[in-house]
């Protein structure tokens, strides 16, 4: 996919660098076919980024809605995001990414259904007790731990000193 890769003298650094990069260029490897994760997600619309690297125009963007066992339709839009509004069935849309008329990267999203969206609310909120009662546990814990072990530095610092 599309990405950004340094260029590093293959022979070391001269003097006590560690590091040296000799420059930073485009790189392009295969294409990355991936499940995204959309920019916002609302009940009711969703809005979604196709794979890209700045400045946004240098690359084309083909939008599909994926239909099982069909052909895929392909959309008017031909931006880099595109926000769509949640229907009564769950659909799965693709992002291809091009460059010369080559697909450079390709990422897919599932926008789930209005009444999909509201039944994972639920389910949520219903394991999300039990799990933000663990994590308080734990945050508490930490902190108890952290200011006794300070605490215990602080007088061990003045102990030295006198």
């Amino acid at each position: 996919g599309i990405g950004i890769q340094e260029v590093q003298l293959p022979s070391g650094c001269p003097g006590t660098e560690a590091k040296c990069i000799v420059c930073v260029e485009k790189c392009w490897g295969p294409v990355d076919c991936s499940w995204g994760i959309p920019i916002s997600e609302g009940l009711a619309c969703v809005k979604m980024t196709c794979v890209y690297m700045p400045p946004e125009n240098q690359f084309k963007y083909i939008w599909k809605v994926l239909i099982p066992n069909k052909t895929a339709h392909v959309l008017p839009n031909d931006s880099a995001v595109v926000e769509v509004c949640r229907g009564t069935h769950s659909v799965t849309f693709q992002c291809e990414t091009q460059e010369n008329g080559n697909i450079i990267a390709s990422v897919k999203y599932t926008v789930y259904a209005t009444t999909e969206m509201q039944t994972k609310k639920s389910r949520r909120i219903e394991t999300g007790q039990s799990r933000r009662t663990m994590t308080d546990v734990i945050l508490v814990f930490c902190l108890v731990t952290g200011i006794i072990v300070t605490a215990g530095v602080i007088f061990a610092m003045i102990f030295m000193i006198l």
